[in-house]
């Protein structure tokens, strides 16, 4: 169940880049499940990582060995997560493993894992896996790829791009896996960028903070952020671009400006395949003092079960969202300068009832599958939104079958 998912499509090459899988049956027999990325020397790697306190080991091999790159390498079906000194061995072997295969350190590949949590890796399919994966690699697997590192996905998510920057040409290629435990904290799910700029260390960990800051962190499902999340962008040096050193120049301006279509779609498309939805809302606060606490009210309205259920519904019960709104920890709120549209439906002015709603036109927008709760706070010019989706039965389905 998917609302407006697009087709993935073709995605394009990134010159200095080649990706391989394989079925390593880590979890299902014969179901794609490992992916491997081979990049070109120079190639450097930054990222940002899940703030849960439970992370999970490969988040801190893959934080520890950011930098120069030369292969990441992922699994389904098995988080690694909750697995101890055994998991961070595991993790740092996965990399060892990769390293053998490309011919460099092992502290330059990067490891990442999403699935079934407590439970350690088989590592003897694993080599095979990774084995298999890199004799697979070429220039055109980012389809494969992202269907490799799907979990509970309906479909593989991918996006690629081009643009100029300083007169150069820039390619880009993303893809991402998630459909649940989905409240990103400075990173989402599993997400990884690749783009043929050449770019220094700091540079692009920078690049992958400002563009999560603009994208992953912005939407839930179901507001809990994974052990696992990660988004990482590697730039591979192969366009004609001069290096990036600055993250105050316009060459980085334009880098970014050109790349945060790619991850927003990509965030977006995440959203639409949220596990059991059936509604794709864009929730937008305007009229705050700062964008910080319209993204407080934005994420508790998003996050509300409340809310969300009434969503599935269809049912324009708007107290739900005068609640979600008076608990999002704003001391100074005045409730009677807010104001609630569904749409260009006009439900609420002043903190009450508009005169003119009927509530027959604000259900009419509920049955949508896709539309925006606009509010208005009513203090300031900060503005923030954010992407979600409903709550429905076959998300609880879905998470209580997950693991059978």
């Amino acid at each position: 169940m998917a609302v407006n998912l697009p087709d993935i499509g073709t995605l394009a090459p990134v010159n200095g880049i080649e990706l391989g899988v394989a079925a390593a049956n880590i979890r299902y027999e014969g179901r794609l499940d490992l992916a491997v990325l081979i990049c070109a020397p120079g190639s450097v790697a930054g990222g940002v990582f899940t703030q849960n306190s439970y992370r999970a080991a490969p988040v801190t091999v893959a934080e520890e060995n950011c930098g120069a790159v030369r292969g990441l390498v992922v699994n389904s079906g098995n988080a690694n997560a909750a697995t101890g000194d055994v998991g961070l061995c595991d993790a740092r072997r996965m990399c060892s493993l990769l390293g053998e295969q490309i011919g460099c350190h092992a502290e330059e590949v990067l490891p990442f894992s999403t699935g079934v949590i407590g439970e350690t890796l088989p590592m003897d399919r694993m080599a095979d896996g990774i084995t298999s994966a890199f004799a697979a690699c070429r220039p055109d697997g980012w389809n494969t790829a992202a269907e490799a590192i799907m979990t509970t996905d309906t479909a593989p998510k991918g996006v690629s791009v081009e643009f100029d920057v300083n007169g150069h040409k820039i390619a880009a290629t993303g893809i991402v896996k998630g459909s649940g435990m989905i409240r990103p904290d400075m990173a989402t799910m599993l997400a990884f960028l690749g783009t043929d700029a050449t770019l220094s260390t700091d540079v692009a960990k920078r690049l992958a903070l400002d563009l999560a800051e603009r994208s992953f962190n912005r939407l839930t499902i179901d507001g809990d952020t994974s052990t696992n999340d990660a988004f990482v962008v590697v730039g591979t040096g192969q366009a004609t671009l001069p290096t990036v050193t600055d993250s105050n120049s316009s060459a980085y301006s334009n880098l970014l400006e050109g790349l945060q279509p790619l991850v927003q779609e990509l965030a977006i498309r995440t959203v639409r395949d949220g596990e059991g939805a059936t509604k794709f809302v864009t929730v937008l606060v305007e009229g705050g003092r700062t964008e910080h606490e319209c993204l407080d009210v934005a994420y508790t309205v998003a996050h509300s079960p409340l809310v969300k259920t009434a969503i599935f519904a269809g049912d324009p019960n708007w107290g739900r969202f005068c609640m979600a709104i008076g608990r999002a920890g704003i001391g100074d709120l005045d409730p009677y300068r807010v104001s609630l549209h569904l749409d260009d439906v006009i439900v609420a002015t002043d903190g009450k009832i508009d005169p003119s709603y009927e509530e027959k036109n604000a259900a009419e927008v509920m049955a949508l599958d896709e539309f925006t709760v606009r509010i208005h706070l009513g203090r300031g010019a900060a503005s923030a939104q954010v992407w979600t989706s409903d709550l429905s039965y076959e998300y609880v389905k879905i998470n209580a079958e997950y693991r059978t």
